[in-house]
C-alpha cells in the first residue's frame, strides 16, 4: 500500500484519542505522507473538507475512536473505496475495531502496511433514497443518497410523547406486513451485533451477503424479523402519521424525514465498505464471544474430549 496521502479522524471530545491522532500524524510525516487530521462526531463531520481538499488521491483512512467514529468512516470513505483502518481508542463494545493494543508500535504498523503485510475485509452497505407516490413512480424524490454500514431505521421521533409507528413493509414491490409499535430496522449483517441484536433479531455472520428486517417491540406476537437475500429492495411506507414524526436513520444518525404518500427504498449498495485487518489469528466468533460476554452455562464444564 501507498502511503501518499493518509486521512487520521479521532473522537470528539476524546482527548486520549486526540493525543494517538497526533502520534500517528508525526510518525507519518517523517515518512513523507501528507496527512489530512480532524475529529469526528455527532456535530463534527471532516469528511467532506478532507474529500474537497485532497490533493491526490486518499490511500489510507486511520479511525481512532470506536464503533461509531468507524461507521461514520464508513459511510463517507466507503464510495470513494478509501481502507479503513478502525482502532479503538476511546470507545466501548468495539465490534468494528481493531484492539488499541495493535498500534502501540505505530511506527511497525507503517512498515507492514507499506509492505503489503495486512488483510482486507469488506462488508456490505445498505443505500437508501427517497420516493414519491405510487410504485411505478421509481424516480428517486431529490438526488440525495443515504448509506448506512449497520442498519437502516424507520421510526417517528417526538420531543413531546413516545410515537407509535405504523409501516407498512414491501420486499420487491410485493407487500409483506404491516407492523404498528416503535419502528423498524433493516440492517446488514454487520449491524446484526447492534441495534437488531437488541431489538431480538438473529446474529447473522458478517461474511454473508442478507439483508435482516427487524421490528422494534410490535404490538403483535406474529411480527418477527426476517432474514431476505441481498439483492432485495425493501420498501417503507409511514401510515396514519397525522404528526409527520417519521424519520429514516441510517446507523443512528437522522438521515431525513419521510412524509405521508412517501416510502424509502432500502436495498444493497454498489460499493463495500472496507476495513485493514492487523490481527493474524481474525475470528468472528471469539469477537462475538468476547464483546458479548458469552459464558455458556451457569456450570462451566470441560470439554475433554477436544485435541
Amino acid at each position: 500500500m501507498q502511503l501518499n496521502q493518509v486521512i487520521i479522524v479521532h473522537k470528539a471530545g476524546n482527548s486520549y484519542s486526540k493525543s494517538w491522532a497526533e502520534k500517528c500524524a508525526k510518525q507519518l510525516e517523517k515518512c513523507g505522507t501528507q496527512v489530512l487530521l480532524g475529529p469526528s462526531g455527532p456535530k463534527d463531520n471532516p469528511y467532506p473538507v478532507f474529500l474537497a481538499s485532497a490533493q491526490q488521491p486518499i490511500d489510507l483512512a486511520i479511525v481512532l475512536g470506536g464503533d461509531g467514529t468507524a461507521l461514520a468512516a464508513a459511510r463517507h470513505l466507503a464510495p470513494e473505496k478509501i481502507p479503513i483502518l478502525a482502532v479503538n481508542i476511546g470507545g466501548h463494545l468495539g465490534f468494528l475495531t481493531e484492539s488499541s493494543d495493535e498500534i502501540e508500535d505505530f511506527a511497525g504498523i507503517v512498515d507492514r502496511l507499506l509492505e503489503d503485510r495486512y488483510a482486507v475485509q469488506q462488508r456490505m452497505m445498505l443505500q437508501a433514497s427517497i420516493h414519491e407516490g405510487s410504485r411505478s413512480n421509481r424516480e428517486p424524490l431529490s438526488e440525495e443518497v443515504y448509506w448506512a454500514l449497520n442498519e437502516m431505521c424507520v421510526k417517528p421521533a417526538s420531543p413531546d410523547r413516545m410515537i407509535t409507528s405504523i409501516l407498512e413493509m414491501e420486499i420487491d414491490g410485493e407487500v409483506v406486513d404491516q407492523y404498528q409499535g416503535d419502528g423498524l430496522l433493516i440492517s446488514t449483517p454487520t449491524g446484526t451485533t447492534g441495534y437488531t441484536v437488541a431489538s431480538n433479531g438473529p446474529i447473522v455472520h458478517a461474511s454473508l451477503d442478507a439483508i435482516v428486517v427487524t421490528p422494534i417491540c410490535p404490538l403483535s406476537l406474529s411480527s418477527r424479523p426476517v432474514v431476505i437475500p441481498a439483492g432485495s429492495v425493501v420498501s417503507v411506507w409511514p401510515l396514519a402519521d397525522p404528526g409527520m414524526t417519521t424519520k429514516l436513520w441510517m446507523d443512528g444518525v437522522l438521515a431525513t424525514s419521510i412524509w405521508p404518500g412517501q416510502r424509502v427504498d432500502i436495498f444493497m449498495a454498489e460499493h463495500m465498505a472496507k476495513f485493514v485487518l492487523l490481527r493474524q489469528n481474525q475470528s468472528y466468533y471469539q469477537t462475538l464471544r468476547n464483546k458479548l460476554l458469552w459464558a455458556g452455562a451457569r456450570i462451566n464444564y470441560t470439554n475433554h474430549h477436544r485435541n
